[in-house]
């Protein structure tokens, strides 16, 4: 998430704020909202003390980078704010927990085990607070399930209550949905627009739970998928691609095409340089442009199967040209950088970048600017 410093602040109490602009103020101002004015110059700072002595409940802040739409936490211990939802970006998440029952070779964000509730209740309330509903909204952790089934629709049914357009997409491992009674709370007649993002990186056991560090993991991630298919629920498969999933990608394509056919898609990703994958380099570290005949014979077995494929935080330079058309602009906006190399290329508005931390990891390929592309 971005972090913003501030050059004034005076919240209107504790935790998530929406930013508000002095113009849309009298639409959007609600009582049962926490606001910040976003003052531009000393006239909004004076509207402001004048709101806050004729007793409405406001805040105020000013300072770089603030947009209006912004939902905010505000730090109590420095002039700090979280950004915890841009209305301006394309790619939007909330992080529901930090623990997991896995422990990924390749784990962006390495699991704690302690219990940490107030991270749903700050993204209940950054979903009451968001003005404009976005296209899509992701809930990550962590592992969501570990919330609890009632707890995880509550904030289902939060987002759909307030935001009826939006379309969920929740990033489990699904192994917990492998028990009946869980499943059963969590979907049984669920209205919301929703999409289960489930990894599976084995076509055996051997290997997926080597590499989420979990025995049994394929076994109980196997069994969720079934219960979601059961329930209706649309799935994406997501295969992060690090050195012992790519040796074994064409297998583990042909048993998803074989097995899975019911899946809505697979995600082929680049790991994410940074977490655990920094610690476990030499088995993540990969120059994806080096496996190009696996990526395409990979893509042919989905293709076969007529099981749909799409390339994440791969840059259009790290595969095949024929492969182009599956890549997609993934990397979160925050995260998003690119390349000086990349200044030259002809393609760069339809590539995903590079992670904002590529430097001090490692990049997906050695980057080079396409300069030429045939029709």
């Amino acid at each position: 998430m971005r972090r913003l410093l501030v050059s004034e602040l005076e919240p209107a109490g504790q935790g998530v704020h929406r930013v508000i602009s002095a113009e849309e103020l009298s639409a959007g101002w609600r009582p049962d909202l926490q606001c910040l004015l976003l003052c531009q110059g000393p006239e909004d700072w004076q509207l402001f003390r004048r709101l806050r002595r004729n007793g409405l409940s406001i805040g105020a802040v000013s300072g770089k980078g603030i947009e209006n739409g912004d939902v905010v936490a505000v730090r109590s211990d420095k002039p700090e704010l979280m950004v915890l939802f841009r209305e301006s970006d394309l790619h939007h998440a909330l992080l529901l927990t930090n623990r997991c029952n896995s422990y990924c070779l390749m784990c962006s964000q390495p699991p704690t085990p302690q219990l940490d509730p107030w991270l749903m209740e700050e993204a209940l309330a950054v979903v009451h607070h968001i003005r404009c509903s976005p296209v899509s909204l992701g809930l990550s952790g962590g592992e969501p399930l570990l919330l609890g089934a009632s707890e995880l629709r509550r904030l289902i049914a939060l987002v759909a209550e307030r935001h009826p357009s939006t379309r969920i997409d929740l990033l489990s491992n699904g192994r917990l949905l492998g028990q009946p009674s869980l499943a059963h709370t969590l979907l049984h007649r669920l209205e919301a627009r929703l999409s289960w993002l489930v990894p599976l990186y084995g076509h055996a056991d051997f290997l997926h739970d080597y590499v989420v560090q979990s025995p049994g993991a394929f076994d109980e991630t196997l069994a969720g998928l079934l219960e979601l298919q059961r329930h209706g629920q649309s799935i994406q498969l997501r295969i992060v691609l690090i050195a012992p999933v790519l040796e074994s990608l064409p297998e583990i394509c042909r048993f998803i095409a074989r097995n899975l056919p019911f899946v809505s898609e697979v995600a082929l990703m680049a790991a994410e340089p940074i977490g655990l994958a920094l610690a476990n380099r030499q088995l993540c570290e990969v120059d994806l442009a080096k496996w190009g005949d696996v990526l395409v014979e990979s893509c042919q077995a989905l293709r076969r199967g007529r099981v749909p494929f799409v390339f994440m935080n791969a840059p259009l330079c790290a595969l095949p040209m024929d492969l182009w058309p599956a890549a997609s602009r993934s990397i979160s906006d925050w995260k998003q950088v690119y390349a000086s190399e990349c200044e030259l290329c002809e393609v760069k508005a339809r590539c995903c970048g590079l992670f904002a931390w590529h430097e001090r990891g490692w990049q997906p390929t050695k980057i080079k600017p396409i300069r030429r592309v045939e029709a």
